[in-house]
């Protein structure tokens, strides 16, 4: 299907149901291809990826495009959980656009990884640690308050 018949695809989803912006969708397509690559099968006859592969191929593009932006992106297309890439993916297919295995289900993406710990773990500041002089400082300062 070409870039046009894609684009008139999504934009009668979002009329129809207006969950998600149209730029999440081409972010699920081309975070689709990228995990197709990224699994070795681009090219191959079988180029299924599962519905966990697939939200952990988007975590990865969503991270390496939007960096720490990636969940404000995200929620600001509608985008707040795994589930709503499956909800989009089964869309995708009812429209033609996208095929499908037997036995697949939007279940298959639903609770794969949470958000915030998805998004917003990586750039967190790591937690204080104490270095070995701080340590030794506050070991010395105890030792000479037992003296006097």
């Amino acid at each position: 299907m070409n870039d046009q018949s894609f684009e008139d695809t999504v934009m009668r989803i979002c009329d129809a149901n207006g969950d998600y912006d149209p730029e999440a969708y081409w972010f699920l397509r081309e975070g689709l291809d990228r995990t197709v690559r990224a699994l070795g099968r681009d090219g191959a006859k079988n180029r299924h990826v599962s519905g966990k592969e697939l939200c952990e191929g988007l975590r990865d593009y969503a991270l390496d495009q939007f960096g720490p932006l990636a969940l404000l992106v995200l929620t600001q297309w509608g985008v707040y959980e795994t589930s709503d890439f499956g909800e989009m993916v089964m869309e995708l297919v009812q429209a033609g656009v996208f095929g499908k295995r037997g036995g697949e289900s939007k279940a298959d993406f639903d609770g794969v990884f949470s958000f915030e710990e998805a998004f917003l773990a990586p750039f967190e500041p790591p937690e204080p640690r104490q270095t070995a002089a701080r340590t030794s400082a506050s070991a010395r300062k105890s030792t000479t308050r037992q003296h006097t």
